[in-house]
C-alpha cells in the first residue's frame, strides 16, 4: 500500500462499494459547490451510509478529496505508462506534461479548487498524503523529462530515490511553480495556459534542454557576432 492512499486491500467487496459511493458523492458535491459544498453529513446522505460509518473510512472531507486526487493521479500514471509524453526535447516534454496535468485537473474547476484548499489544510495526516502525491508527481515529471514510458509497476516509497539529484531538484521546483500558479488560477488570476507557461518559463530558466534548430542556432550566432 502507498502512503498516500486510504487502506483498501483488506476491505470486502461490499465495503469497497461503500467507499466508492462515499468518494463519488464527495466529488459530485465538490463539482457543484466547491470545498464548502462538501459537508460530511451531505456526503453520508447522498452515498447512503451512516455518518459514523463514513468516519471509519475517512477522517474528514480533506481526506476524501485527496483520496480522489490520488485516484486522478493513478489514472494519469496508467495513461503515461502506455503513451509517454511526446516532444523533441526535455523542455518540450515538460511543457506537454504540465499541459496535460493542468487540463486534466482543471477540467472540473470546482473540484480542483476544493482539492487545492484541502492541500493547504495543515493537518499533519493530510501532509503525509500530500508528500505521497509529491513523490508520484516527481516520478511522472522525471519520466517526461527523459522521454521514457512511465514505470507503473515500480513501488512509490520515500526510501527509493527517483532519478538523479539534478532531476529531483528540477521536478521539485517545477511542482512548486505549478502549485503556486494553480493557486492563482483558483483565484481567477491565471488561465490554464498561463499556468503551463509559468512552468515552461521556470524550466527554461533552470536550463532544461530545449530542441536545437537551425533557426535557434542562427539566432544564437547573430547574438554573439
Amino acid at each position: 500500500m502507498r502512503d498516500d492512499e486510504t487502506p483498501v486491500a483488506g476491505l470486502a467487496a461490499s465495503q469497497l462499494r461503500r467507499l466508492r459511493r462515499i468518494v463519488d458523492s464527495a466529488v459530485s458535491l465538490a463539482e457543484t459547490g466547491g470545498f464548502d459544498g462538501v459537508r460530511l453529513r451531505d456526503v453520508a446522505e447522498t452515498s447512503g451510509v451512516a455518518l459514523g460509518t463514513l468516519y471509519k473510512y475517512f477522517r474528514n472531507k480533506e481526506d476524501i478529496l485527496l483520496f480522489a486526487l490520488t485516484e486522478h493521479v493513478a489514472r494519469l500514471e496508467a495513461t503515461l505508462a502506455s503513451a509517454p509524453i511526446g516532444g523533441a526535447s526535455p523542455l518540450e516534454r515538460c511543457e506537454n506534461f504540465f499541459r496535460r496535468a493542468t487540463r486534466g485537473l482543471t477540467q472540473r474547476p470546482q473540484f480542483a479548487r476544493a482539492v487545492l484548499r484541502s492541500m493547504a489544510s495543515g493537518d499533519p495526516e493530510i501532509t503525509v498524503k500530500i508528500a505521497g502525491f509529491h513523490l508520484r508527481m516527481t516520478r511522472l515529471i522525471i519520466s517526461a523529462l527523459r522521454g521514457e514510458p512511465f514505470d507503473h509497476d515500480s513501488p512509490v516509497t520515500a526510501e527509493i530515490e527517483i532519478g538523479s539529484e539534478r532531476e529531483r531538484q528540477v521536478a521539485f521546483m517545477l511542482m512548486h511553480v505549478w502549485y503556486s500558479s494553480l493557486a492563482g488560477w483558483a483565484g481567477g488570476l491565471h488561465t490554464t495556459e498561463v499556468v503551463v507557461e509559468h512552468v515552461r518559463m521556470a524550466a527554461s530558466l533552470m536550463s532544461v534542454p530545449s530542441a536545437s534548430s537551425p533557426a535557434r542556432a542562427a539566432a544564437a550566432a547573430g547574438a554573439t557576432a
